[in-house]
């Protein structure tokens, strides 16, 4: 079989501050020729002599952009949370073959926000409505159920709680509201369904729910 010369490393980041992230992850970005990710993950990670292509919506031309710096050198994805979460690694898995991928975990902000509560994930519903909203099944009331969820600008602090009492969920269900975890505005507030809607909402952040 013939070698693979070059390869994609996908390096997960954490949750933002950069005492949150793998050191084998900060040892590829920072040896890296090529590098790509988010604008503000650049910023805080990115050299000169680096080259560099910032991730936008525009998926098809960074993976345009990877697969010709692939012909002459390693390329450095990095990617917020942990890859295996909801990041760029499901269009690499489409565009590129396996060998050609490796992967570097990183900590993803709902595994900090568990931490942050002290409380054990490994039964907990994970969810994501960042970007597209959970099936209609996992969001129904099932007592002892514990529920992480990233957020986003439409689904926010408000409009979550209110889907799940529409759903089931007891008004005085457990809430903890976190945002900006790891950096030094780090917010956490718990509190209840009901009592989300008297705070300010928070739009891009995570829910814990206790059922």
């Amino acid at each position: 079989m013939e070698a693979v010369a070059h390869r994609i490393l996908i390096a997960g980041i954490g949750p933002g501050h950069p005492d949150y992230i793998l050191p084998a992850a900060r040892q590829a970005i920072s040896s890296a020729k090529v590098l790509v990710g988010g604008r503000r993950a650049l910023e805080g990670f990115a050299h000169d002599g680096q080259k560099q292509i910032p991730i936008t919506k525009d998926i098809a031309s960074v993976i345009g952009f990877i697969r010709e710096e692939l012909a002459s050198e390693d390329v450095v994805v990095m990617v917020s949370g942990d890859p295996g979460y909801y990041s760029m690694l499901d269009a690499l898995r489409k565009e590129f073959p396996r060998e050609r991928l490796q992967v570097i975990p990183g900590i993803s902000s709902l595994q900090m926000a568990f931490a942050k509560l002290a409380l054990p994930w490994h039964g907990a519903r994970l969810l994501s409505f960042h970007g597209r909203q959970p099936e209609e099944r996992e969001l129904f009331y099932e007592k002892g159920t514990v529920l992480g969820m990233l957020t986003d600008g439409s689904f926010d602090s408000h409009r979550i709680p209110v889907l799940l009492m529409e759903k089931g969920w007891p008004k005085e269900t457990r809430l903890a509201v976190c945002a900006r975890l790891s950096y030094e505005d780090e917010r956490i507030v718990e509190t209840t369904l009901e009592g989300a809607l008297e705070m300010e909402e928070i739009k891009h952040g995570i829910l814990i729910v206790q059922g």
